[in-house]
């Protein structure tokens, strides 16, 4: 086992995650694994750049996570930025930020290696443990941008496509800086149209309908699990590979499509950083199992966070092989 660290970090939130990380095997052992709200994609998609106080907000869950990483005496940290970061003019100031702090740059990645990790993350264990039927269909649906991966033990084709939680719902549902709440039939209406344009370009690379077992990442769809379940907090052990019919994401959807704020923020397991995004997030999922004809969605809380800690720990095993 090799003790590794591993940073996501989003258009939403940034990820960490401390494990000892065994690539043969597939095994991984959690030491620390938390997520902070710091909306580093706050306005890109209208303004270009990412905000002051957007970078001050990361960089400060940064200098937390140092700590940590210290504390825990990890070998290796790798640090990958997704979405946000890849839009942005301004990245410079960010991969500085983060090099100043952590000591590694960040790895502005791609959105197909971003699909890769995903991949690589939430199957690894299902293949070992689950038996579900092949192939599997991996949609990581993140704040500025959505995954799309088709594979059985490999990736057979996978496909990034721009729409998120936090950029679906700047661009509908804003207005005059503030979330419409409900949001207007017409709203609704022109996300949809959005999030399926974007299924059909994903469904120009990605075989989207040739899948057998679909698994949901990210925080959209682990908190769709946790109000499907009607859980008193957000409990990690009994969302991962829960499994939520498409009737009930259904019902979720229309629900939170007709709340208010206050009834969002007063769900016992929703994280206070989802309560303006989530609406857009599920129908995002909703729009996915309907293209696909998907019954169900099986939840995974193992995602690009731990790809990338596996392939931390196979590089570490291959140096000391040299």
């Amino acid at each position: 086992m090799t003790r590794v660290a591993a940073i996501d970090c989003g258009t939403n939130s940034i990820r960490l995650l401390v494990a000892d990380a065994d690539p043969e095997t597939g095994e991984l052992v959690d030491l620390d694994r938390r997520m902070t709200i710091v909306r580093l994609g706050q306005g890109v998609d209208r303004t270009g750049r990412l905000a002051p106080e957007a970078l001050e907000r990361t960089f400060a869950a940064c200098r937390d996570y140092a700590a940590i990483i210290k504390e825990h005496g990890a070998e290796r940290l790798r640090f990958v930025a997704t979405s946000a970061s890849r839009d942005a003019e301004n990245r410079d100031e960010f991969v500085r930020g983060v090099m100043d702090i952590l000591g590694v740059e960040p790895e502005v990645i791609s959105g197909d290696q971003e699909a890769e990790f995903s991949f690589t993350g939430a199957t690894k264990e299902l293949a070992e443990h689950d038996h579900l039927p092949t192939p599997y269909l991996v949609v990581d649906i993140g704040g500025g941008s959505t995954e799309f991966v088709v594979g059985e033990e490999h990736v057979r084709a996978a496909r990034s496509v721009d729409v998120g939680c936090v950029r679906m719902t700047e661009r509908h549902l804003v207005r005059d800086g503030v979330v419409s709440d409900p949001p207007s039939a017409e709203q609704i209406a022109a996300m949809r149209a959005d999030i399926e344009a974007a299924l059909d370009l994903a469904e120009e690379t990605v075989p989207l309908r040739e899948a057998r077992t679909l698994v949901g990442l990210a925080g959209s769809v682990t908190t769709v699990s946790a109000i499907a379940q009607e859980l008193p907090k957000y409990d990690s052990a009994r969302i991962h590979h829960s499994r939520i019919t498409r009737d009930r994401v259904q019902e979720i959807a229309d629900w939170l499509l007709r709340s208010t704020h206050a009834e969002r923020a007063a769900v016992p397991s929703m994280h206070p950083g989802r309560v303006d995004v989530i609406a857009a997030g599920v129908l995002v999922l909703l729009a996915i199992m309907e293209r696909i004809g998907a019954r169900e969605v099986v939840v995974s809380e193992h995602d690009i966070l731990d790809g990338i800690a596996f392939k931390v720990a196979e590089a570490a095993e291959g140096k000391r092989g040299d």
